[in-house]
């Protein structure tokens, strides 16, 4: 059996590993535009700020590695061509055309970086990170930079902010939403961290979109919607990521409204043709409809999925929560399931509750603050939970996605069984007394 795999990312590097596991004797190529393979672009904020010594650090392995394990990974190369009814690719490395025929597909071809339709973008010092080649970059100009602006205020927007800042910049976040993370987090949650990085000398502008970036080569300043223009050497744009479809567009892929269909073994509507990873549509747990995942776990899971599809073993890939988790500085943040806001825009009424708890025993030395939302719909079933402490943000998180998942109640919560010692958590687990007001909203 041939496999090849387009793409060199997590879901799509993760799949060649776990077919090689299953199957001693298939033939699997791996072909990506990157010149590096095994590594976390998540890691890229940590070397920029100095947290990670070196870019080579986070790469865990090389195509060499790969070739130990009779993987061939094909760098630096570009599929041009898809022809599903033949099942062939073509793909040219260093300037040469090549062709290649395939038993099994599997498309990883994740997405590009999303650049806001506005003048300016094409200066130099305007930059977006999606993988280490980018980071060099930011890393190179940065040494002679003195103020940074950067905008999209998600996950990777807030990681590269604070990390230019640990390097000394002036740094400003912007978001044309009125808030922070506002995919996974409601506006009361996100104004602690927004507060807080105010606090480490990061300036917020919130609720206006840059308008156009102004320089004669390079990019000097920023303007906003309302007039206001902020000097700038450097432009992160952290603003999406858009799904790459033209391989599977090209093959009669069914498209959904932002990425390919796939069924439950990751199955494309084309035979034969698989696809993982942020190029794809997931199920959401709750509502049961399609949306997107663009997290690396998800592409590992759905790695898992394709290799036991195309080595005939069952598998079904599970529904998403899109759970989270986030450090800036000392502040760890992490969220699960819907927001109140998005659970109001799909017609369903939360019942909501915001505690305050903290991390270990009063008592204790150290007990750090924690804030806690549980979103319930009508019936006491939860289906949304944010927290904000500087520690065991992480394991809290696992265990609402885990709960979710299941099906659990408030109610049901605040009767589990938690662990208890003075140094690691209170004699009631901040979850409990969190589930446990919520329920008092209930008959």
């Amino acid at each position: 059996m041939k496999v090849i795999i387009v793409g060199g990312g997590a879901g799509g590097i993760s799949a060649a590993s776990n077919i090689r596991k299953l199957d001693k004797n298939a033939e699997i190529t791996v072909i990506t535009r990157d010149n590096n393979v095994a590594y976390s672009p998540c890691a890229i904020p940590y070397v920029l700020s100095g947290k990670i010594k070196s870019f080579d650090d986070i790469i865990m392995k090389k195509p060499e590695d790969y070739k130990k394990k009779n993987i061939d990974v094909i760098i630096e190369s570009e599929v041009t061509q898809l022809d599903s009814n033949n099942k062939t690719i073509t793909y040219i490395k260093n300037g040469k055309t090549y062709k290649m025929n395939y038993d099994k597909l599997v498309l990883s071809t994740g997405g590009n970086s999303f650049v806001p339709p506005i003048n300016g973008v094409d200066l130099d010092g305007v930059f977006h990170i999606r993988n280490i080649s980018d980071g060099k970059k930011v890393q190179k100009w940065a040494k002679n930079a003195e103020t940074a602006i950067v905008t999209g205020a998600g996950l990777i927007g807030i990681e590269i902010a604070y990390a230019l800042k640990e390097l000394n910049l002036n740094v400003t976040l912007t978001e044309m939403l009125p808030q922070i993370v506002p995919r996974s987090l409601d506006k009361d949650m996100a104004d602690i961290i927004t507060n807080y990085l105010k606090l480490e000398g990061i300036n917020v502008f919130l609720g206006e979109p840059i308008t156009a970036l102004k320089g004669d080569e390079k990019v000097e300043s920023a303007c906003f919607g309302d007039g206001t223009c902020i000097a700038a050497d450097m432009v992160i744009l952290a603003t999406g990521v858009k799904p790459e479809l033209k391989l599977a567009e090209m093959a009669g892929c069914e498209i959904g409204r932002w990425a390919i269909i796939v069924d439950e073994k990751m199955q494309t509507s084309v035979s034969d043709i698989y696809a993982v990873g942020d190029c794809v549509e997931s199920k959401d747990l709750i509502l049961g409809s399609n949306t997107i995942s663009h997290l690396g776990t998800t592409a590992v899971r759905q790695s898992k999925t394709v290799a036991r599809s195309i080595t005939g073993k069952k598998s079904k890939f599970k529904p998403v929560l899109n759970s989270m988790v986030s450090k800036v500085g000392k502040l760890e943040f992490g969220a699960v399931g819907y927001t109140t806001s998005f659970a109001q825009q799909n017609n369903i009424k939360p019942v909501v509750e915001k505690v305050e708890a903290l991390t270990r025993a009063r008592y204790y030395p150290n007990a750090k603050p924690m804030d806690i939302k549980i979103i319930c719909d009508s019936n006491g079933k939860i289906i949304g939970c944010q927290i904000i402490s500087e520690e065991r943000v992480a394991e809290r998180i696992d265990t609402m996605t885990l709960a979710i998942t299941e099906g659990l109640t408030c109610f049901d919560l605040s009767n589990m069984e938690f662990s208890y010692a003075p140094t690691r958590t209170m004699v009631t687990d901040p979850l409990v007394i969190a589930v446990e007001e919520v329920s008092k909203k209930f008959n």
